[in-house]
């Protein structure tokens, strides 16, 4: 774990923290304006979104008269404070000399601030030249040998494994203590804080005004991720893959959970090797995962025990956490959602379906690529009774997967089962428009945008990913929390996203 930030925080509070329990984590928001004026509007909105403290970031001023300044945000501000005065060596905004830095930040304590953050580089110095009269107020008294009531750590990780060693610190630690490690592999950490007992996370006001990369919002943790409803004992699921600018599926699994009082919490984890981080979260706590790219193949490898169909397949896309045992189940339901939503929007289509039982049989299935989603696919419609054809870039894997389900490697592409044309490159599609004119349905397994180049250009009945994904969903919420899907509180959410 590359640290690159330890700070110290002096603090005037009678909270407990970290790892001893005694207080719920605290919400904070960067405050980041140019001006004072900037400043107190954003305090306005910070209140107003319910966090607990504001950061003032007194380095992101363009003007700063300490004294003045200072008085008027303490004196003003309703809610709890921590100031910080960032230098350009430890990835602030300040570039003047750091003895003004630290005389504005003793000035703060003087005024009575609930909290200041300090660096560790400058820390023993700065707490020496306290007087006595200051050192009382930030009870420095107390203060062993790196003079901290709180301790915080910023950091980066290699690998979403090595949030668990923060986890770990945090946990053990016999102080409060503050642990966040940055970037998208260390999101985890913002949002698992309060099962931890971490004592204060951070989250932006706006999407992409941050104080740190891969900062969530505040609406985010609290309405996405329920943070005020996470504890000790709250069970964590997940979406695994290597896409986790997810959206629809943490909203999606956290409101249910929420609906019916059900004590879990639904997160994105970037995940480079699937066996390690399984390995690391192999406790109980850590309760179920869907899956998603590239990882449907490996997942398989790292289960104790496969649904037979699953192994057919050859691929997973959940695996549920035995409760008696605490082995690895893996299952396969992608087959039956994505037939199912096919056959639905066959069934909706005068033009293709008009009869009884299933609008598949004896049709021509094409599916362009040969991942697990394509073998998902293949096998629901050999079990429908449908000719299948895998088309891809690589004949040989192509006919590996058809000879599998016992179709033929060669064709056209009716339905799209890899990643081309999700977001961000929404601009790409696996057909050019003029090659669709021949098909009456068109089918794509991508669901972040819902509508895609190939959707847009198909001309004919569409079949949209987000239908798939609402039945993998209802799937997996069963699994995870063995209670009935509220499918009708599903599609509402999906459909306003």
């Amino acid at each position: 774990m590359d640290s690159t930030s330890l700070s110290l925080s002096g603090i005037e509070t009678n909270n407990g923290g970290g790892g001893m329990g005694t207080n719920s984590t605290l919400i904070c928001a960067p405050i980041m304006g140019k001006t004072i004026d900037h400043m107190f509007i954003d305090m306005a909105k910070a209140k107003e979104t319910g966090v607990d403290i504001v950061e003032i970031r007194l380095d992101y001023l363009s003007i700063f008269y300490p004294r003045q300044d200072l008085q008027n945000l303490i004196k003003n501000c309703t809610m709890l404070t921590l100031f910080t005065y960032r230098p350009k060596w430890e990835g602030g905004e300040y570039e003047g000399h750091d003895s003004i830095r630290l005389e504005a930040l003793k000035y703060a304590m003087e005024l009575g601030d609930d909290y200041i953050d300090v660096e560790l580089q400058v820390a023993h110095e700065f707490i020496s030249s306290l007087d006595e009269k200051t050192r009382g107020k930030s009870k420095i008294a107390r203060i062993q040998s790196t003079g901290a009531d709180i301790v915080k750590i910023a950091t980066t990780a290699a690998d979403v494994t090595d949030v668990a060693r923060m986890f770990q610190i945090i946990v053990h630690s016999q102080v409060p203590f503050i642990g966040l490690i940055m970037y998208e592999k260390g999101l985890i950490s913002q949002l698992l804080c309060h099962k931890y007992g971490g004592y204060l996370t951070f989250g932006t006001l706006e999407e992409g005004i941050i104080s740190s990369p891969g900062q969530p919002t505040i609406k985010d943790l609290l309405d996405k991720y329920n943070l005020r409803h996470i504890g000790p004992d709250t069970k964590v699921f997940g979406i695994i893959g290597k896409l986790v600018g997810d959206i629809k599926s943490s909203l999606l699994f956290n409101k249910a959970f929420k609906s019916v009082g059900f004590n879990g919490v639904y997160v994105p984890f970037l995940v480079d090797d699937l066996a390690k981080f399984l390995a690391t979260y192999a406790s109980a706590d850590f309760a179920g995962f869907s899956y998603t790219i590239p990882h449907k193949e490996s997942a398989l490898k790292c289960c104790d025990e496969v649904d037979p169909i699953a192994k057919l397949i050859g691929a997973v896309n959940t695996i549920f956490r035995r409760p008696s045992d605490g082995k690895l189940i893996g299952y396969n339901t992608d087959y039956i959602d994505v037939i199912s939503s096919i056959e639905d929007g066959m069934r909706g289509s005068n033009k293709i379906y008009q009869g009884t039982g299933s609008p598949l049989a004896g049709k021509l299935f094409v599916v362009i690529g040969a991942g697990g989603a394509s073998k998902d696919l293949a096998y629901g419609a050999k079990a429908k009774g449908e000719r299948v054809v895998i088309a891809n870039r690589t004949y040989e894997r192509a006919k590996e997967k058809a000879d599998l389900v016992g179709g033929d490697a060669d064709g056209m592409i009716p339905a799209n089962t890899t990643s081309i044309g999700m977001q961000p490159k929404v601009e790409e599609t696996p057909i050019p428009k003029h090659a669709l004119s021949a098909y009456a349905l068109v089918f794509d397994a991508v669901y972040i945008p819902k509508m895609t180049r190939l959707l847009l250009e198909a001309g004919a009945t569409v079949v949209t990913g987000v239908e798939m994904f609402i039945g993998q969903a209802y799937e997996q919420y069963e699994r995870f929390t063995c209670l009935p899907a509220h499918k009708e509180l599903f599609r509402e959410t999906m459909s306003k996203l």
